[in-house]
């Protein structure tokens, strides 16, 4: 019989998943609540915005500044971008003085897991849904991405007429449904090093994706672990070229099948 741990394709957010380098910088956004969950809005430069909208779904660091920063480039691109907060508060960091720090003495992961994750799967499509209505015109286009946490959502919308693509970086807790259910493009952005999601995991995925005959494209960073788009060590020349990289290609991404007319 196979156990739900070996049906996983990205296993469940572990250590490799609570550690990571804090980034510096101001973030231009703002928090307001949608649909009465705190956001993270970024608004595109003047003149410089496309139209559409991307949906950016945080890892377990929450609206953390790494993230608004990773948000802001996004819109720098054109895009106004809204990230969720299904942390409501609590996200990991709240638990370490740093990123790198221990755990406290007694902390549940797998209950502070469980938790937001049954609360963010139950709310994405609700959220997603009053983001087009409060922020969305006739023509307005979507797409969403997602780091570690949030790659089961970037899949779960999808797998809906809700976005036109998506991209995901180093996931975790995916199993073969969710590449099966896609109905739009995917973009995989991985690191070689990575234990949520190891090479013989993604053969696996990629498998899945030729063998359903789905959109997508698997950019694969030699020489990084699992964190680096969103977490990696900028003082590291080459951390810093993959986290940009990783974020040019997903640019490119979303440009092409919301901007180019594609989708």
């Amino acid at each position: 019989m196979t156990t739900e741990q070996e049906q996983y394709l990205a296993k469940p957010p572990s250590a490799c998943c609570f550690t990571g380098s804090l980034h510096e910088g101001t973030s231009r956004g703002h928090v307001e609540n949608v649909l009465e969950l705190p956001t993270y809005i970024s608004r595109p430069p003047e003149g410089k915005a496309n139209g559409n909208v991307v949906l950016y779904f945080p890892d377990v660091w929450g609206l953390s500044n790494n993230a608004q920063l990773l948000m802001d480039a996004y819109a720098a691109a054109g895009y106004l971008v809204l990230g969720l907060d299904y942390f409501r508060g609590d996200p990991i960091s709240k638990y370490r003085a740093t990123r790198n720090d221990p755990p406290p003495p007694g902390f549940d992961h797998p209950a502070w897991l469980a938790k937001h994750f049954a609360f963010a799967e139950g709310h994405v499509e609700p959220w997603a849904a009053a983001v087009r209505e409060k922020f969305g015109t006739a023509t307005t286009k979507y797409a969403v991405v997602g780091y570690c946490f949030g790659a089961p959502f970037v899949c779960q919308l999808l797998a809906t007429d809700t976005v036109s693509a998506g991209a995901f970086a180093h996931p975790s807790r995916l199993k073969e449904d969710h590449f099966v259910a896609l109905k739009h493009p995917l973009l995989l952005s991985c690191a070689e090093t990575d234990g949520a999601f190891p090479s013989e995991l993604r053969r696996k995925a990629v498998d899945v994706l030729q063998r359903e005959k789905k959109v997508y494209h698997l950019q694969l960073f030699q020489g990084v672990s699992h964190g680096f788009a969103s977490r990696g060590d900028l003082d590291n020349p080459y951390e810093k070229w993959c986290k940009e990289q990783s974020h040019s290609a997903i640019v490119s991404w979303f440009d092409l099948w919301l901007v180019r007319g594609e989708a």
